[in-house]
């Protein structure tokens, strides 16, 4: 057979010659393309042997033949073909195959298939061999399952190339490691998973080229290695009693789980390997000291060692100085005396001390110590590092931590939450960044020290101290710290930062908090809120351009300079006083909006400082005691919004300057609910403050009747809307509305209980009324409203409505709940009302399910009847 032949996925045919068109070419061809699709497409059943063609008709190649009929030719250079296939998998280079011949003659190139990889499928024995007979030059080989026997003997037999070979989930004969040795190229052997000869007699391997060796989870009582050129070694999880080794260039030995390996065959096998550089004994539980002394004497070079869950390891009196790994979870016999020890590998660069029980304290001095892991040691009361490298450390669930004393140039994060019994703190880290020493319940205000300027953390930027329950008084000074979180501390109640860059702080949780120092902070908002027995405050925050103070009900003395500051809210502090809200305006020239509601102290002083927020936008006053409101009128031109709710000091004649005078140009919204300002007072306002938007008159007693564009000599409620001169047909509705100047659009007159009749009519030219609220006004008897543009209207809750009238054209929501009035006038009412499209009739009790029936047929446009009746 020549070389041709031999690489073709062709079985029991020759290669065509170019041109040729013999039936038996085209016969080979079709049994190549129908075994390459089952040998790259088998599913998880195994290897199907359908693959083997019996018939010259079996298979067509109707997918190849259709694409060079229809004239579509992939010419491409045999070379850029080659470069471009050597990067599909088998898989792909089987579909590659059906495009064309010349792609077809391409992927079958021996390049593509020096793998052949049997693992987890069947094969026969006549398939393997009809492989190994067109790919002799394949280089490695998988093979798993129970065939496994008869088809390892052949790959060694017949692939003389083979480099490497990997074995599992079978059984492999001794007849395979005698005639090992024939296979003289392999340089890999792995065998996972299998029964190695008849379990009991030594297996010998034997190989003069060999350089890596796998033999993991297998079944063997004993095993000779004579490997002189092998390399990496692994026995992991192996039954093995006894291993011999003859392997003087081994390095890297794995012997890790092989619980029934006595220390005495762990001893030779690893002192017989002066080469060793890396040594896992996990899980060994009979491995000694003892035997790693004699490690340490025969491999001097050794730099990795892991001896996790192995009790009777202490390294006591043992000396590694090329050691730069060590891992010793779970070691019992590690105690504070094995540091001495460990103390000895000047080059470690990791160490693993995770759940070793008995370990009180650990004191080292590695310079080159990088990562170092401590969790769940639990009688671990005392670490002091001292390695300018070190870069990681992972601790938690060490119960019994008191002190921590890390020098590091090279950390830059450090967590060590839940630490319960940790009291004192030191740290010498010029590179340390982050911090997280959350519930650590007893640190002490010492620990501020640690983190302040000279404390040894000059680059820290994040510090989380949350559920800290014993700290008292927090003081900082930092040029670094961005980020500040003492959530849930709060036993706190003295802070000071002195912070330039402090860009965030969290205090929630902190309601014990007295004092307070920002002074200075980079912060752009703060919520004090959260903190109700806050008494004294000073903040310096060049940057700040929001303070909410809401609550803060014992404040008293507050130094604010915030000269950015735009957003001010101190409602409900109570005990702020005229002198320290006048500093305050003084030192914030910016504000925008001033929400002084509830406090109780202010007079006109606070007032007369006003004339330094020439920006101001909103002023809230509700809930005080104020009498003479002039400096409002004076100093505030820019005010928008104005509240005033319950001022119940304010007389009939204080909002004179805006109804009279023309005072506050720019106000859109004025709220006087629960006020005692008199009807005229209040219609006043209506009549000439055109530029209002939205009035509220919550609860207001002295409201009565409104009855807007009326005549006879009444107070028209706003005159502004009233119908000009010569002006009196539907028609010229807007026409009239581009004269009228009226803004408002908004009007809530909730809870007005001497409220007995509404009455809007198309005089009035309401155009620009969209929102009107009298729920709750009990004595409300009679609305009559003919509105252009009203488009909600809450009558809920008012007991005795009993006439309702609209011509609202535009009304979509309409809410009548808990109202006396009947079926009859609802149905009369938004009859005229062509967009209604909400209907809220719940609780009236005078509307049957007959009359919310009948509510459809009158107003096609309603979508949603909510009512707690049944149709």
């Amino acid at each position: 057979m020549s070389s041709d032949d031999a690489v073709k996925p062709v079985p029991y045919a020759r290669r065509r010659p170019t041109g040729e068109g013999s039936s038996s070419s085209g016969s080979s061809h079709r049994k190549r393309a129908k075994f390459l699709h089952h040998f790259n497409d088998v599913g998880e059943d195994g290897f199907d042997s359908s693959c083997e063609v019996e018939g010259e008709g079996e298979c067509d190649e109707s997918d190849v033949a259709k694409v060079e009929d229809q004239g579509v030719k992939m010419d491409l250079t045999e070379d850029l073909l080659h470069m471009v296939f050597s990067f599909l998998d088998p898989l792909n280079l089987c579909k590659a195959a059906r495009v064309c011949t010349q792609w077809r003659t391409a992927s079958a190139h021996e390049d593509f298939w020096r793998t052949l990889n049997f693992k987890d499928r069947y094969i026969s024995l006549e398939e393997f061999e009809d492989m190994c007979r067109r790919y002799p030059r394949a280089t490695a080989v998988s093979i798993s399952g129970a065939t496994i026997s008869s088809l390892v003997m052949k790959a060694i037999s017949s692939l003389r190339n083979l480099e490497v070979l990997t074995l599992g989930k079978g059984h492999i004969p001794d007849g395979f490691f005698h005639a090992l040795e024939d296979c003289s190229m392999l340089k890999r052997l792995s065998i996972n998973d299998a029964t190695l000869g008849s379990g009991i007699q030594e297996i010998s391997i034997t190989h003069y080229r060999m350089c890596h060796l796998q033999i993991t989870k297998c079944r063997v009582m004993r095993i000779a290695v004579r490997c002189p050129q092998l390399e990496t070694m692994s026995l992991k999880r192996s039954n093995v009693a006894q291993a011999v080794l003859n392997c003087p260039l081994l390095h890297e030995l794995d012997i890790g789980s092989c619980h029934k390996l006595p220390d005495s065959a762990i001893r030779s096998a690893a002192t017989s390997c002066p080469q060793l550089v890396s040594l896992d004994v996990s899980n060994c539980s009979c491995v000694s000291d003892e035997t790693l002394r004699e490690v340490s004497f025969s491999c001097a070079n050794l730099s990795f060692l892991d001896a996790s869950y192995c009790p009777n390891v202490s390294l006591e009196s043992v000396r590694l100085p090329m050691l730069t790994v060590l891992k010793l979870h779970s070691c019992e016999g590690i105690t504070s005396t094995s540091m001495a020890a460990i103390a000895h590998s000047s080059l470690l660069e990791v160490l693993e001390l995770d759940n070793c029980s008995l370990l009180t304290s650990v004191s080292l001095d590695l310079p080159l110590l990088r990562n170092i892991r401590l969790v769940h040691c639990r009688k671990l009361a005392d670490l002091d590092l001292r390695t300018i490298m070190l870069s990681s450390m992972v601790m938690s669930n060490c119960p019994a931590l008191r002190r921590i004393n890390i020098t590091s140039n090279s950390l830059q994060k450090l967590a060590i939450p839940k630490q319960d019994s940790l009291t004192t703190l030191a740290l010498q880290c010029q590179s340390l960044q982050e911090v997280d020493l959350s519930e650590c319940e007893s640190l002490t205000n010492s620990v501020c020290d640690v983190f302040s300027y000279g404390g040894g953390c000059p680059m820290l930027k994040l510090l989380t101290l949350d559920n800290c329950e014993n700290l008292t008084s927090i003081r900082f000074i930092s040029t670094s710290l961005v980020s500040l979180s003492l959530g849930g501390c709060r036993a706190i109640t003295n802070l000071e930062l002195s912070c330039p860059k402090l860009e965030k702080v969290i205090l929630d949780g902190c309601n014990h908090l007295e004092r307070a120092s920002f002074c200075p902070v980079g912060l752009l908002s703060l919520n004090l809120g959260i903190c109700p027995k806050l008494n004294i405050l000073s903040i310096e925050a060049p940057f700040m351009v929001s303070l909410e103070l809401k609550g803060c009900g014992v404040l008293s003395e507050a130094f604010i300079n915030c000269p950015l500051l735009t957003s001010l809210d101190a409602s409900f502090c109570s005990q702020l006083t005229d002198e320290c809200l006048s500093a305050t305006t003084a030192s914030c020239p910016l504000i925008e909006s001033l929400i002084l509601m509830s406090c109780l102290l202010i007079g006109s002083k606070v007032l007369h400082s006003l004339c330094s927020l020439p920006n101001l936008t909103v002023l809230d006053l509700s809930y005080t005691f104020l009498v003479d409101l002039q400096p409002v009128f004076e100093f505030c031109s820019q005010l928008e919004v104005l509240k005033l709710q319950a001022c119940k000091s304010l007389s009939d004649t204080s909002l004179e300057p805006l109804y009279k005078g023309g005072a506050l140009p720019a106000l859109q919204e004025l709220d006087l609910s629960h006020g005692t300002l008199c009807q005229s007072a209040i219609d006043e306002l209506l009549v000439c403050c055109t530029n209002l938007r939205r009035v509220s008159l919550n609860g207001c007693e002295n409201v009565h009747d409104l009855k807007w564009g009326c005549s006879h000599g009444q107070v028209d409620v706003s005159p502004a809307l009233k119908i000009p001169y010569g002006v009196s047909s539907q028609e010229n509705v807007l026409e009239s509305s581009q004269e009228s100047t009226c803004l408002l659009q908004n009007l809530n007159c909730v809870g007005c209980t001497n409220i007995i009749k509404v009455e809007i009519p198309s005089r009035a030219h309401c155009l620009n009324l969209l929102f009107l609220n009298l729920s709750l006004s009990r004595n409300l008897k009679e609305v009559n409203i003919t509105c252009l543009n009203l488009c909600f209207l809450n009558l809920s809750n008012c007991s005795s409505l009993e006439i309702l009238r609209l011509d609202c054209p535009r009304l979509t929501s309409l809410f009548l709940q808990s109202c006396s009035i009947d079926g009859e006038a609802v149905e009369a009412a938004i009859s005229k009302c062509n967009m209604l499209e909400t209907l809220d009739v719940r609780f009236c009790q005078k509307i049957s399910s007959t009359s919310v029936a009948r509510f459809r047929t009158s107003c096609s446009s309603l979508k949603r009847i909510f009512s707690n009746l049944s149709n």
